[in-house]
């Protein structure tokens, strides 16, 4: 059994919270008081993810870290701070698989809103205006799906049963891959976005990403084509991104995630066409909070009986490596 485990929390604590007290000596503790209770720690469950809290009540001494920290979501960014980073005794660990299905078919629901222009209809139906107008179809449109991990590759799948031409952008080129058909390195990304009807952003946030959307990618956009980034919001340079909207170069967005959450309301994306912005939502289900706790229990138990702990994250890289389709 751990000798104490830490449960970061904001609003309501965990589900099973029962069963955790069971298994571990377990404290809970806001954000406020993460810094009096972490040090001496020996285990920290982050059901707060998107928050400086861990960085800045990481404990000065290696001696009083936690030895493990499990983060309940995929992205880790938060985490990747060089006390952690750089100390090899502290193993982390994610929530790898749970937001895989779920964030694949809001995607596909971003693509025929986007497609169908629910938005539009929406909006004359509040107006009470009978305007019928053509859409598009998504059926033989291309998607470049940029991440080819676990997220990414359920996007994929999903939007290739649809009818789409899917392919795939990652730091290594594949010529054959069951789920993107191909997959294009950086040599070959220019042609492949020039070529996409919809780029979908489904990277992690890490040093080699950060800002990996600037002003040259969106200039190799094809005209007209649509972004959609469920990924993390420091993937894109917001800005470039006005400005290509702005021009018309691009024919929309749709964006889950931003460089500042909640976006503030002065943010120019709000009121631009053809844009749709969702609240950090993309892969949250009613039944997400049991997901996210059974994946946390299995690998508390793996911990306390020395067993390996699953989704163990490279915290150089940034995200879980998988040895079947290695990014």
């Amino acid at each position: 059994m751990p000798d104490r485990l830490v449960v970061l929390y904001r609003g309501n604590r965990p589900p099973a919270t029962a069963l955790i007290e069971r298994l571990a000596d377990t404290v809970y503790a806001t954000e406020e008081e993460l810094p009096y209770l972490l040090p001496g720690a020996d285990a920290l469950l982050a059901w707060v993810t998107i928050t400086p809290a861990i960085r800045e009540a990481w404990p000065d001494n290696p001696d009083k870290a936690p030895r493990w920290v499990h983060a309940a979501s995929a992205g880790v960014d938060s985490f990747l701070f060089p006390a952690l980073v750089e100390d090899p005794g502290v193993v982390l660990t994610n929530a790898r698989g749970v937001y895989d299905q779920p964030t694949a078919e809001y995607v596909l629901g971003l693509i025929l809103a986007l497609a169908k222009d629910f938005p539009g209809t929406w909006e004359h139906q509040q107006r009470r205006e009978w305007r019928p107008r053509p859409s598009d179809s998504i059926t033989g449109r291309t998607a470049l799906v940029w991440g080819t991990g676990p997220i990414g590759r359920a996007v994929a799948r999903l939007l290739r049963a649809a009818g789409m031409l899917v392919r795939g952008a990652g730091r290594t080129a594949r010529a054959v891959d069951p789920d993107f058909g191909m997959i294009h390195g950086p040599t070959t990304l220019p042609s492949a976005l020039a070529e996409a009807d919809y780029v979908v952003l489904a990277a992690p946030l890490t040093q080699d990403t950060r800002g990996m959307v600037d002003a040259s990618v969106l200039a190799a956009m094809k005209p007209g084509a649509r972004l959609i980034n469920v990924g993390r919001g420091g993937l894109v340079d917001e800005q470039a991104l006005v400005d290509h909207l702005a021009a018309g170069r691009l024919a929309g967005a749709a964006l889950d995630v931003f460089g500042q959450e909640p976006l503030p309301t002065r943010s120019p994306l709000w009121d631009m066409p053809g844009v749709m912005i969702s609240p950090h939502t993309a892969g949250e289900t009613t039944s997400e909070r049991e997901a996210l706790i059974e994946v946390f229990l299995d690998n508390l138990t793996r911990h306390i009986e020395g067993r390996p702990l699953r989704n163990v994250v490279d915290k150089r890289r940034g995200y879980v490596v998988d040895v079947t389709h290695p990014a």
